[in-house]
């Protein structure tokens, strides 16, 4: 009598299985790095990620090609408005006088 494995490996190598790391778990919670449009939640979600540590500031920009400049503004203008001052419809509400004069 012959015994049939219904394993796909060969008899005798053992199959490793990997966990996801906490942090790979969370990564992947993140919006994807080839984001385009930028909601207030997703924005949120960056920036939350960068004040707890799961990314670096660097790291944030980098995977989602923002400036240092546009990243540091979604963190001012959520500190100073909370989540409704990501609105892309409201940052000029929410600027200073001087910056929207020299934006225009």
């Amino acid at each position: 009598m012959t015994t049939h494995s219904s394993s796909p490996y060969p008899q005798g190598e053992q199959v490793k299985i990997v966990r996801i790391s906490d942090r790979q778990k969370e990564l992947d919670k993140l919006p994807p790095p080839e984001t385009k449009r930028w909601v207030m939640r997703r924005k949120a979600q960056v920036v939350a990620a960068v004040r707890s540590g799961l990314l670096t500031f660097d790291e944030a920009c980098q995977r989602y090609r923002l400036s240092e400049e546009e990243f540091k503004c979604w963190m001012a203008l959520l500190d100073r408005h909370g989540l409704r001052g990501l609105r892309a419809t409201r940052v000029q509400e929410y600027r200073p006088v001087d910056e929207r004069e020299r934006s225009a």
